[in-house]
Order: C-alpha cells, then structure tokens, then sequence
C-alpha cells in the first residue's frame, strides 16, 4: 500500500506544541524529521522503553528510554512572536523562498 507524500515543512531544532493525542499541550524541540514517513521526533514526547540485553559491559541488561516518532499532523509549531501554535506559510524574500508564520507574518527559523 503506497501512501501519498505530503510536504512537511517542519525542520530540526523548531519549537513545536503536540495538538493531538496523549501528549497533548506539551512543548518541546524536534530532533528528527521523517518525511519518507510524514513523522517528526520531539523531544520530551511519546517516551517509549527499549530493553537493553545483557552484554559484559552491562551484564545486567535495561531499560532505554527514547522519544518515538509522532505523526507530523499532531504538532504545530510555535509562533516566535506570540509563543501559540500556527500554521506554516511560505513567502518570498527576493527570489527565495522562506518560512513564515500564518498567524502574526514572522519569519520562522531565522
């Protein structure tokens, strides 16, 4: 089953707010963004354990705790300006492309 790839326009180190789901309203970084997959990693969020198996350097095994990914649609990043979620638009400056807020026109990621 092939699944149709949207553009996410999220990239590391942005501030991003999770709208949706059991972490919902917690703030945190994106550390990875998967857009083969249309997911992103936020730090803080969706904490999942790995087990560890014993090794001789640790012969008494574990457990790792990780951020799993999240799909891109749950968060939204923060306006640099007013600190509350918003949309991502794209303007011109010249003949470049850059990110910019929806809701108050602030330029993102600069």
């Amino acid at each position: 089953m092939a699944t149709e790839r949207t553009r996410i326009r999220l990239r590391n180190g942005d501030r991003v707010r999770v709208i949706t789901g059991k972490n919902r309203g917690v703030e945190g970084e994106v550390i990875a963004v998967m857009p083969e997959k249309n997911r992103v990693v936020v730090k803080g969020v969706n904490i999942t354990k790995k087990t560890r198996k014993p090794t001789q350097e640790n012969p008494r095994g574990g457990f790792d705790e990780r951020e799993a990914s999240i799909h891109a649609s749950n968060v939204r990043l923060l306006d640099p300006k007013t600190g509350s979620p918003t949309r991502i638009g794209v303007a011109f400056d010249g003949d470049r492309k850059v990110r910019v807020s929806r809701k108050s026109g602030a330029r993102l990621g600069e």
